[in-house]
Parts: structure tokens; C-alpha cells; sequence
């Protein structure tokens, strides 16, 4: 593969991630579509439809992603999520602070930016925060804190800390056949329990977790193997294109949010380059601006008082310093990273739910106060 083909496979790439993430934009805000909202509904009215709708895309993209490593179309390995160090502490703490700071912020990465494609100045206000601090918590100043403690802490293994290599381990089974298993057994059952739910097989809800689970998975191939050139013509080594990581990406949205504000700002510095995840938030904010046009749902929001307003600027530090030490949101982590069965996502997911909780009782909590 000559430079000319290089550049028209990485354009190809990008406007495949612009398209699939217009998609998950214009899905989003026609179905609502967001984990905080899921959590908020259970706690608030006892209703598990919109985390039925995220167990039903969870299911889609365990399975998907399974399909795709047992296919050779994707190295497991090779992914963003799944390395030999398990950052069980960093997961923790960072999902914690990801969790309670999206109920502050109204919301987490991906319905931040759904938001600013509706008109909502408040989660403009809170993308550019959380980007800022996302930033500053991958090379910045919170980035040594986070070197110097919770990534400090950390186990490490002699192969990838996954449970699909672990099920291997304690079997005896090949390690792709353990991911496979694994991988279609908790996405048969996600699905199965989302599908069994009262009144949940409506157009909507399936067509929510259907669409975000198979973006997910598509994100996946584009990246991992449309994306994979298995020798660069330059340095003659393997390379993932279009990618910030230099591994496979699929959907997330905090450090893309932080590399798409060095985008912009740096416009003019050559070596800053269009990514996945730079045009994924690009391509979110598009598609949900679409679709409320064009349904004439677009309406301008801002803050209601000076309370609100630093609500939302805690809840978007949190998320972005959050995001970075768990290494994804409630879509990175959640949804791209479950997939891999890589267990640093189990973990920074069951903290963010946790994290959101508690949120939740607090904002509860404050209210009762004023009544």
C-alpha cells in the first residue's frame, strides 16, 4: 500500500466514523437514549425501560465484538481496553467521580454533546469544561496526580486482564474460545432480560439499543479491522489508522472531547490530525442537530441561576478527570469497553452506576432542603 492509498483509506475511515456517529447522534435524541436517565427513572419511578434499552445495546455489542474476534477480523488485544494491567483503582475512583459528576452535569459525554446538537448552551458550557479538564488529566497537571496515585495502584498480569483469558485460565480452554463463549453467553443474557421486560418491545426502545449496540460494533470493524494496515509504508510496522491511541477504538467521549478542543485550538499545526474520536463527537453534535431541526425540537437552553451553573461546572471537572483515570464514560467503558470483557471496564462501569447513585440521592437530598 502506497501514501496515496494510505490517505484515501484514512478519509474513508473518517467519514465512516462521522456517519456512524450522526447515527448514534440522531438515535439518541429521538429515543433518549442515556444511561444517567436510566439510573435517574429507577431510582425516581421504579421504570427500567431506558436501562433495558442500554442492556439490549450492551448485548448487541458483547455479541458483535465476539463475532468480530472469532472471525479474525479483530485482535482483542490490540484494543484500547484490554491490556496485562488490571487498573482496578483508577477504574474505581474515576468511575466514581464520572458518575456523580454526570448527574451534576445533566448528563454524561454523549448526551452532553446530543445536547449541544439541540441547542442546550449549558452542555456546551459543560463540553468545553470537561474537555478542559479531560486534557489536563491526560497530560496535564491532575495527570501527574493521577500517575502518582490511583494508576500507581494496579495488578499486573502475564496475559491480558480480561474475563475471557481468566475463564481460560481456570478451564483450560483456548483463550478465544473462552471470549467467544463468555462474550455470547452475557450477551444473550442482557438481551433476554431487556427484551423480557413489560411493555419494552416498542419501536423505540428496540430501536435504541438495536442501533447503539450495532454502531458500537461497527465502530469496532471500521477501527479495528477496515482501519488495521498490517505494514505502514513508511515505518514498515502495523499501524491502526485515524486512531489517538495507536490501537482500535470504537465510541467514547471524553478524551476524544479533550482532543477535539487541541483540534480546534491548534487548528493550524500540521501534526494535529483528524481522528475517530475527533470526528465522533463532531459527527454526535451533527446528527442530533439534524433530527431536532428537522422534527423542530431544537430549542435554546441556559442555566437557570447561578447555583445551576456551578452544579454544571463541578459535574463536567468531575467528568472529564473521572473519564480519564477510568479510562472511558458510560459509552467508553460502558458499552465499547464491556465488549472487550476487559475487567477494568466491568469495574469502571459498576462505578459509574455507582457514582450516579449516589449523585441522584444527593440531588434528592438537596431538594428535600428547600421544601
Amino acid at each position: 500500500m502506497d501514501i496515496s492509498a494510505l490517505q484515501t483509506l484514512n478519509s474513508q475511515i473518517l467519514w465512516a466514523s462521522f456517519a456512524l456517529s450522526a447515527l448514534f447522534g440522531a438515535i439518541t435524541q429521538r429515543t433518549h437514549f442515556c444511561t444517567m436517565g436510566a439510573v435517574s427513572d429507577i431510582l425516581s419511578m421504579g421504570d427500567w425501560t431506558r436501562m433495558r434499552m442500554w442492556g439490549l445495546a450492551a448485548g448487541v455489542a458483547l455479541i458483535g465484538f465476539a463475532g468480530l474476534a472469532a472471525a479474525g477480523l479483530i485482535d482483542p488485544t490490540k484494543t484500547l481496553y484490554v491490556a496485562n494491567r488490571f487498573i482496578w483503582l483508577s477504574a474505581l475512583v474515576g468511575g466514581l467521580m464520572f458518575g456523580f459528576g454526570m448527574v451534576l452535569a445533566s448528563g454524561c459525554g454523549s448526551k452532553t454533546l446530543v445536547r449541544v446538537g439541540a441547542g442546550n448552551l449549558k452542555s456546551l458550557v459543560v463540553f468545553i469544561v470537561m474537555g478542559l479538564a479531560a486534557f489536563a488529566t491526560l497530560k496535564g497537571i491532575t495527570a501527574v496526580l493521577r500517575v502518582n496515585t490511583v494508576d500507581s495502584v494496579a495488578i499486573d498480569f502475564s496475559t491480558p486482564a480480561t474475563l475471557g483469558q481468566w475463564l481460560s485460565n481456570s478451564t483450560g480452554l483456548p483463550p478465544a474460545s473462552s471470549a467467544l463463549a463468555l462474550g455470547l453467553a452475557l450477551g444473550l443474557g442482557f438481551i433476554v432480560w431487556a427484551l423480557a421486560g413489560r411493555d419494552f418491545l416498542r419501536f423505540d426502545n428496540l430501536f435504541a439499543g438495536l442501533g447503539v449496540g450495532a454502531i458500537i460494533t461497527a465502530l469496532w470493524w471500521v477501527s479495528g479491522s477496515f482501519g488495521f494496515v498490517p505494514e505502514h509504508p513508511e515505518t514498515l510496522e502495523a499501524v491502526f489508522l485515524a486512531t489517538n491511541s495507536g490501537r482500535a477504538e470504537a465510541m467514547s467521549f471524553v478524551s476524544p472531547v479533550a482532543y477535539t478542543l487541541d483540534w480546534l485550538m491548534f487548528f493550524s499545526d500540521k501534526s494535529k490530525v483528524l481522528t475517530l474520536g475527533i470526528v465522533s463527537v463532531v459527527g454526535v453534535v451533527a446528527g442530533s442537530a439534524v433530527y431536532s431541526l428537522a422534527t423542530r425540537s431544537f430549542r435554546w437552553e441556559g442555566f437557570g441561576g447561578t447555583e445551576d451553573t456551578a452544579n454544571h461546572l463541578i459535574g463536567a471537572t468531575l467528568m472529564g478527570v473521572g473519564g480519564v483515570a477510568a479510562m472511558g464514560c458510560t459509552i467508553g467503558q460502558g458499552l465499547s469497553g464491556i465488549s472487550t470483557l476487559s475487567a477494568t471496564s466491568f469495574v469502571a462501569l459498576a462505578a459509574i452506576l455507582l457514582g450516579a447513585v449516589a449523585g441522584l440521592k444527593y440531588q434528592i437530598w438537596r431538594l428535600e432542603r428547600t421544601l
